[in-house]
């Protein structure tokens, strides 16, 4: 492990959250110019997910820093003109399309698995990119069918392949056709000067660590790690040469690093208030949510009905910089309904319902009814300020 050099600057919590909030698009006004375009840049990865509520996350990405943003732009913006691949990262996210290169690493990890060639009957790889050089885009429905029966994870040889050759890069998601991934060769959907491994495993690592260091502001060897999933072991070996900068923050306990271009100017501006979705690069870390707001997360869509707290899809709301409080929220018709809310005192009552109002004109609501307040007394201050901003 590379000796580093003493941290130059200390950082209090309120800074490095500051800062986190910068980094990650929520503290000044937002880039309306480069748009969704822009906001998957500067994050690095936006992590796709099956669950739709409001909408799929993906989409709320973008919502929670540019406001209402039209959901065709949204699938647009990733998709049309090759801006964007899928592949995995922090867990399966949508990626810059210049990152390609970057991501050898990874590819050459997969394709170094032999015992994956025990799960694929003979021939159905071939036969799978044969297809798609015929025909492609197609759908794994299109190339023979993704399941062997109706169980979720049943699935067909074709899917097995061709998931395999999107993960040794020799096929690529090109898009969602109704959550289904539109594949195609990596050779016609990668533009030329990208469509490579030339990379090594170092010059990949130290890439994705400073893109980790930057899109998180300021973070811990572990939060960096989890941004796209590297081992501890593959952040040491190149942090030192990322460019980013150890630093201390009071109260973390643990040494951290910085991007030494957010530490050149005070971080300061306007707020967003807004509802995240629960796989939002800005709290999809518990440990580091925890550490930077104070504010206890879990999702509980995979728990039993009867032992969730605060609810099947419960969204976090942001406001002046902080973690508020909680919905889950649920759609009727035209009405956006909050099945659960969870307050952190009278005064996030205004944020609250203000991140709702929004939230239920982004969906195309013209209402909100609020089912359950987890404090009843803060039901009252809720609802008539729901009242006051629908009127």
């Amino acid at each position: 492990m590379t000796t580093l050099p003493p941290p130059a600057t200390e950082l209090s919590a309120d800074e490095a959250r500051r800062l986190a909030l910068r980094a990650q698009g929520f503290l000044g006004a937002p880039d309306r110019r480069a748009g969704v375009r822009g906001v998957l840049r500067h994050l690095g990865a936006v992590q796709l997910d099956t669950i739709s509520v409001l909408a799929r996350s993906h989409e709320l990405i973008p919502y929670a820093r540019l406001g209402a943003v039209g959901r065709r732009t949204v699938e647009d913006a990733y998709w049309k003109d090759t801006h964007a691949f899928e592949y995995w990262s922090h867990a399966a996210c949508i990626l810059p399309i210049e990152e390609w290169p970057h991501f050898a690493f990874r590819r050459r990890a997969y394709r170094n698995r032999p015992h994956w060639n025990h799960h694929l009957p003979d021939g159905d790889y071939d036969r799978v990119v044969k297809q798609l050089r015929a025909e492609g885009p197609l759908t794994a429905t299109d190339l023979g069918g993704a399941k062997r029966t109706s169980e979720w994870w049943d699935w067909s040889g074709t899917k097995v392949a061709v998931e395999r050759a999107l993960m040794y890069g020799e096929v690529v998601c090109v898009e969602r056709r109704g959550w289904k991934r539109v594949y195609d060769l990596a050779e016609r959907a990668v533009p030329a000067a990208l469509l490579h491994d030339d990379l090594d495993d170092t010059e990949c690592l130290r890439r994705l660590v400073r893109l980790a260091g930057q899109s998180l502001g300021v973070g811990t060897r572990a939060d960096i790690a989890d941004y796209h999933r590297l081992k501890a072991e593959q952040v040491d070996a190149v942090i030192a040469d990322s460019g980013l900068v150890p630093v201390t923050v009071q109260g973390w306990g643990r040494p951290a690093w910085a991007d030494p271009a957010a530490l050149e100017t005070t971080p300061r501006g306007r707020h967003r208030t807004t509802l995240l979705s629960p796989f939002d690069s800005l709290v999809w870390e518990r440990a580091r949510t925890e550490r930077i707001f104070g504010f206890t997360h879990r999702l509980e869509a995979y728990v039993p009905k009867q032992k969730r707290v605060h609810g099947y899809f419960a969204m976090p709301v942001l406001a002046g910089g902080r973690l508020v409080g909680r919905v889950d929220p649920a759609r009727e018709g035209r009405t956006l309904v909050a099945r659960q809310v969870t307050l952190d005192g009278p005064r996030a009552a205004p944020a609250v319902a203000q991140a709702l109002v929004e939230a239920a004109s982004w969906v195309d609501c013209t209402d909100v009814r609020v089912e359950r307040v987890d404090a009843p007394d803060l039901r009252e201050p809720l609802t008539a300020e729901l009242t006051r901003l629908l009127a």
